[in-house]
């Protein structure tokens, strides 16, 4: 939804459908899927184009010869960095994520975990255990 308000949806929607075209066996469906994916999110001027430098778009054309599962890599990973650095910092700083999290309540731990202590070789998971398991240690 926050990406679709900035514009930006074909960027999670490229990195998704590469994820299931890793997925893929080697086939004539493979080639085909590949040469779709170009069409859509990688050829100049198509209607969810991506925004990837000239040099990644010509490999990936290249690519598109002979097609393998691992084709769209170096356009997912930039598109992977663009999301991380430009994305998500905007998401975080949006009214969208604030308002959820001010709706949103933090879980409630269980019963009895209110005092958890980590020591170098176990974990006690309330007050009582602890304390009973304080004559092992003397």
């Amino acid at each position: 939804m926050f990406l679709k308000s900035q514009f930006s949806e074909e960027n999670i929607e490229f990195w998704q459908i590469c994820e299931d075209f890793k997925k893929m066996k080697p086939s004539a469906k493979l080639s085909s899927k590949a040469k779709k994916i170009y069409s859509v999110y990688v050829e100049t001027g198509s209607h969810k184009e991506i925004n990837i430098d000239y040099s990644t778009r010509e490999a990936i054309k290249k690519n598109l010869l002979n097609p393998t599962p691992s084709c769209f890599d170096l356009a997912q990973n930039k598109i992977y960095i663009l999301m991380k650095k430009d994305c998500y910092p905007r998401f975080l700083k949006s009214d969208f994520y604030l308002n959820l999290i001010k709706t949103t309540k933090p879980p409630t731990p269980p019963h009895g975990s209110m005092y958890r202590r980590r020591s170098r070789s176990c974990i006690f998971n309330d007050r009582s255990e602890a304390e009973a398991e304080l004559g092992i240690w003397l």
